[in-house]
């Protein structure tokens, strides 16, 4: 549960303690404590909810570039990468774009692997890539420094190897912390179907 939904949670019980102490008469507290009880239930609502919906919008709204892209080659036979294209100079958060087979129904995710050689799954909020009449996507955060080299690599995933990298984005979430993955921490379901490398056009660190 994240601070916000707890800020409002606290707020509503202060708002229906105050409300249900005079109420019912069970004058567990003064008049003058219930009012101002109850004014502060409310603005804790109101500021829960104000951070709330500011926190979620700025995701909706989140800007993304676009690089250079390959053409797609039809028909298309496997999972591959069409934007960015190997070698090319990305920002520090982009749209990583590519095709699949029609037929083809394993989540697609990408992983990025920095200097550092750990492994950090890339998501937006659907978590898998977004995928659509043979083709996907999803944000790709970078946070390195300007020229750093970043492999770009594809998985394919079962079901668990999926629920794995969604609760590990989670965990990282809830604590600020992006440790990365070691390669023996990849799980068993995830098989690699592409890989490329790119460079920061720009200094990302701390951008995110």
């Amino acid at each position: 549960m994240s601070t916000e939904v707890v800020i409002i949670v606290v707020g509503v019980l202060l708002v229906l303690f105050a409300i249900a102490d005079s109420a019912k008469s069970l004058n567990l507290l003064s008049a003058k404590l219930r009012i101002p009880l109850g004014i502060i239930g409310i603005l804790l609502i109101i500021y829960g909810g104000y951070s709330y919906g500011s926190i979620h919008v700025q995701g909706q709204l989140e800007q993304v570039d676009i690089g250079k892209k390959l053409p797609i080659q039809y028909p298309i036979e496997k999972v591959q990468v069409i934007s960015p294209v190997a070698g090319d100079s990305v920002k520090c958060r982009i749209l990583t774009m590519g095709v699949y087979p029609n037929s083809y129904d394993k989540d697609i995710w990408v992983l990025l692997k920095p200097s550092n050689n750990k492994y950090y799954p890339q998501s937006d909020h659907t978590n898998t890539s977004y995928k659509r009449d043979g083709e996907w996507q999803v944000i790709t955060r970078f946070g390195g420094d300007k020229g750093e080299s970043y492999d770009l690599i594809v998985y394919e995933t079962d079901s668990i190897a999926s629920q794995f990298f969604s609760t590990t984005i989670q965990t990282w979430k809830d604590a600020l912390n992006y440790p990365g993955l070691e390669l023996e921490e990849l799980p068993i379901g995830a098989h690699e179907l592409d890989r490329l490398v790119v460079y920061l056009k720009d200094g990302c660190r701390g951008v995110f």
